[in-house]
């Protein structure tokens, strides 16, 4: 499973970083981590990914403010996020996909299988 951690309440403008820690199995080179998120009432979306080999993939909106990384070492993967916008504001999931390419997907959150609870990030004045 998955668990995922380090949301909050946080104001306009701040930061936070998001951790999806794999348990019960290793995060090896034959996987894509993503992060999606789902506000009330919408479909999940897809932020990022990060690949096998270290590739990155971002959706428009987060461009230049969130950077995923991982620390295979760790089983760990992070979402760094800053300058925070209320829009920003939902439920935040880690899924894997099994995948060997340079390169990750993030438009089809169908494609990813998601193991954890998810973590709120809240983003208000």
């Amino acid at each position: 499973q998955f668990v995922e951690s380090g949301g909050g309440l946080v104001q306009p403008g701040g930061s936070l970083r998001l951790s999806c820690t794999a348990s019960g199995f290793t995060l090896d080179h034959h996987y894509a981590i993503g992060w999606f998120r789902q506000a009330p009432e919408k479909e999940r979306e897809g932020v990022s990914c990060i690949s096998n080999s270290g590739g990155t993939n971002y959706v428009d909106s987060v461009k230049g403010r969130f950077t995923v990384s991982r620390d295979d070492a760790k089983n760990t993967v992070y979402l760094q996020m800053n300058s925070l916008k209320p829009e920003d504001t939902a439920v935040y999931y880690c899924g894997i996909k099994y995948w060997r390419e340079s390169w990750c997907p993030i438009k089809d959150s169908s494609e990813y299988l998601f193991w954890g609870q998810g973590t709120q990030v809240t983003v208000s004045s």
